[in-house]
């Protein structure tokens, strides 16, 4: 468990810092040069989410259950999770789902860790999922009061939406039949 908490610490921390201290973050890309700086932030996020993997992996194996969900809770989390992959996308594609939704990958995570915590009454899941709620609530709150930052995206095309959708649900498909339990070891759909 402690590898999880370090790991959340670390990962979440460095993605915190426009949250904490808006002035410093643009302090410190100044003092290093843009490409240092997110090199660094990148190196701290990778080593935190391997942390983050590690410690959930060593939690599953002595699990501390604090709440034991009722069966019906699978089927919401499963309708949630359904709009977490084309909120991802739609981060990156200019489109209607975009500008309704403000941040998009805000509301991916909250989403995502939300649906994850009906159906899991670990405390790592709590630490783990809460933990990634907390943090996209407290950065979406942020926002309101920091200047906006440049995201990274592809240029608008009028099929931006379609593409969002049906990539996000084909993704969505993928890793409910193939990948969940590929990487997390736990199939997604209930047997």
């Amino acid at each position: 468990m402690l590898y999880l908490v370090i790991g959340l610490i670390v990962f979440l921390g460095i993605h915190s810092l426009a949250i904490v201290s808006p002035a410093g973050r643009l302090a410190l890309i100044g003092k290093l040069g843009l490409l240092p700086y997110k090199l660094l932030y990148s190196v701290i996020a990778i080593a935190g989410l391997v942390l983050i993997i590690h410690g959930w992996g060593q939690a599953r194996l002595d699990p501390v259950v604090l709440y034991n969900p009722p069966r019906f809770l699978l089927h919401v989390n499963n309708l949630l999770m359904l709009f977490v992959f084309p909120m991802l996308l739609a981060a990156y594609l200019p489109g209607r789902i975009q500008t309704t939704l403000k941040h998009p990958m805000l509301v991916a995570v909250k989403t995502w860790a939300l649906a994850h915590l009906l159906v899991n009454g670990t405390l790592a899941a709590v630490l783990l999922f809460g933990g990634f709620l907390a943090w996209a609530v407290a950065d979406r709150i942020s926002m309101k009061r920091r200047p906006p930052q440049s995201t990274p995206r592809l240029p608008q095309w009028k099929f931006n939406d379609i593409i969002v959708v049906v990539a996000g649900l084909a993704i969505h498909v993928a890793f409910i039949f193939w990948l969940h339990p590929l990487l997390i070891g736990v199939p997604a759909v209930p047997r």
